[in-house]
């Protein structure tokens, strides 16, 4: 393209410059053939005047006195009665020759040669070629100039374009000064920034579904694992049933994690018992901790209405009880309480807390004060603001959080009980 450029603007220059040129030489060299007679036939009609002013004083009439009047040119002057005056040397070749009469009869021929215009002629066309010749020499300075000024935005888009196609989606906000070349960069900007989102979305799904699936393929694993170890058909039942559930569960957590990528803010917010969930979640996380030789138990006020999403607080509450199995220690209490018209569900340990420089940070992604992937509470909080709720950190030492949920008055005479589940 930097190519075409130039050679069209080079293209246009000497078009112009052969349409001008030409006309300019005509004309020039029809006005400097005009003056150059022009020139002989006042030089004439002068020496005619010079001859008759003297014919007519009775003077004497010689070649000496017309030499002297005569600038460097042939002339014959003819007098009747007389022998023709010559006064110069008689050029040789084509001349511009002309005569002037005076009242006595006498004429006098005045001769240039031809060869003096066609000297005046190419120093006319020599300025002519050398004006031509720096309009060219301007004509490619200026189209190399062009030609950089619209190719190299062009090359610099085609780079930012691959980059792009690479991965590469950081905006470059780079502008050219030309309207159509600076419309291609805003688009070409609006783009890099929509691949951007679309790769973070896609990035933070990934890891929020490892770190989600994680928990339930954990708790299936260990429930097939009761399975081989048993020869009691009714354990092997039971265990079957739970892993059922389980797999139940997975399914959910799939089809949740695909919602929110194609809707964050989609969600199925139904009325749903606390208890339920809680009684769900200790189950599934009892071996663990029997395990680990730790105790998990629940206390506070029973058959709690909220409204949102089972799935999603199930999730929210996995989160911290997996929390406070990793980083935490001794028992681990879930209590649920209400304040004002939200349903509260604390998880607190006995372990030694939140580390002070933490503090705040603890919710935001790849934030972790004991090496892991630092997401668990970061999905935890975005699972529970989208149904509505939230998650806070109540105390640092000994760790408090607590899920706070919308919820509906309950009915029945235990609403005020608070046993311990163990």
């Amino acid at each position: 393209m930097r190519r075409r450029l130039i050679n069209s603007t080079l293209a246009v220059v000497l078009v112009v410059i052969a349409v001008f040129g030409v006309s300019l030489v005509i004309v020039e060299t029809r006005t400097i053939t005009n003056s150059a007679r022009e020139r002989v036939e006042s030089e004439a009609v002068r020496l005619g005047s010079i001859v008759d002013s003297r014919l007519l004083s009775d003077e004497q009439i010689t070649g000496d006195i017309i030499k002297d009047q005569l600038a460097q040119r042939y002339a014959v002057i003819r007098i009747p009665g007389r022998g023709p005056i010559e006064v110069g040397t008689r050029p040789d070749g084509d001349v511009i020759r002309a005569t002037a009469r005076g009242e006595r009869g006498e004429t006098v021929t005045v001769e240039e040669p031809r060869s003096t215009v066609t000297r005046e002629v190419g120093r006319t066309l020599l300025i002519i070629g050398l004006v031509a010749l720096l309009a060219i020499v301007a004509a490619v300075l200026l189209a190399v100039r062009q030609a950089n000024r619209l190719t190299s935005p062009l090359t610099d888009l085609a780079e930012t374009a691959e980059r792009l196609g690479s991965g590469d989606s950081r905006p470059r906000h780079k502008r050219y000064a030309v309207p159509e070349l600076d419309r291609v960069a805003d688009v070409l900007d609006s783009s890099a920034e929509r691949i951007g989102r679309m790769l973070t979305a896609e990035r933070r799904l990934a890891a929020d579904a490892s770190h989600q699936l994680r928990t339930p393929l954990t708790a299936l694993s260990m429930r097939l694992e009761e399975i081989t170890v048993t020869d009691d058909l009714d354990t092997v039942k039971e265990e079957a049933t739970v892993a059922l559930t389980q797999v139940e569960r997975l399914t959910d957590v799939v089809e949740r994690l695909l919602t929110n990528s194609r809707d964050p803010r989609s969600g199925n917010a139904v009325t749903f018992d606390l208890d339920e969930v809680i009684v769900q979640q200790m189950e599934e996380w009892r071996p663990a901790y029997r395990s680990a030789g730790r105790a998990l138990v629940c206390s506070g006020k029973r058959h709690l209405q909220a409204v949102g999403t089972p799935g999603a607080v199930a999730q929210v509450l996995a989160a911290l009880i997996e929390n406070s199995l990793m980083h935490g220690g001794g028992t681990v209490a879930l209590r649920t309480r209400v304040t004002g018209n939200q349903a509260v569900i604390e998880v607190t340990d006995e372990g030694p807390g939140v580390p002070p420089d933490l503090g705040a940070r603890i919710f935001e992604r790849t934030i972790s004060g004991h090496n892991s992937t630092g997401i668990g509470l970061a999905v935890a909080r975005d699972l529970a603001e989208a149904d509505g709720g939230r998650l806070e950190m109540l105390q640092t030492k000994p760790p408090v959080f607590g899920l706070f949920l919308s919820r509906t008055q309950g009915r029945g005479p235990q609403d005020d009980q608070e046993p311990t589940v163990r």
